[in-house]
């Protein structure tokens, strides 16, 4: 287990790094595409959200909420994301819609930090955006 640091400016600066910020949407989107057929479909994304579990606890406590209100909730959230109404979430429709949640995130965090506890081997974006930011001032040291 380790800890990071992060700030509006690190997950601002990861969604700027067009070329980071697109390699790491590519990765995600590719695992999330369980049949490889380029698209995500209403169920692989509600199972990439059910696996954060973001949605079933409040501060580390399960939540009980009724099924029937979850998938209200899941369908909203695909209906953000499925911007063109085709009943698939394309790569740029996926990608558009992450860079919007990382910097309302970074919006609201603004510059007070704020620590992560993350698991060996976590690819969470925001552990990607704080990697990035290590590896920008390892980098400026070393030169």
């Amino acid at each position: 287990m380790g800890v990071v640091i992060i700030d509006g400016t690190t997950v601002k600066a990861f969604v700027n790094d067009e070329a980071h910020f697109q390699k790491s949407m590519d990765e995600a989107f590719a695992s999330l595409d369980a049949n490889h057929d380029g698209v995500l479909s209403r169920s692989e994304l509600r199972r990439a959200f059910e696996s954060m579990r973001l949605i079933e606890t409040d501060f580390g406590v399960d939540v009980a909420t009724p099924p029937e209100e979850l998938t209200k909730l899941y369908d909203s959230i695909f209906a953000k994301f499925d911007c063109d109404n085709s009943g698939t979430v394309d790569q740029k429709e996926f990608r558009d819609e992450i860079r919007n949640i990382l910097l309302a995130i970074a919006e609201g965090l603004g510059s007070n930090p704020i620590q992560m506890a993350l698991e060996d081997g976590d690819k969470n974006l925001l552990k990607q955006a704080a990697d990035l930011e290590a590896s920008k001032i390892k980098t400026a040291k070393l030169d």
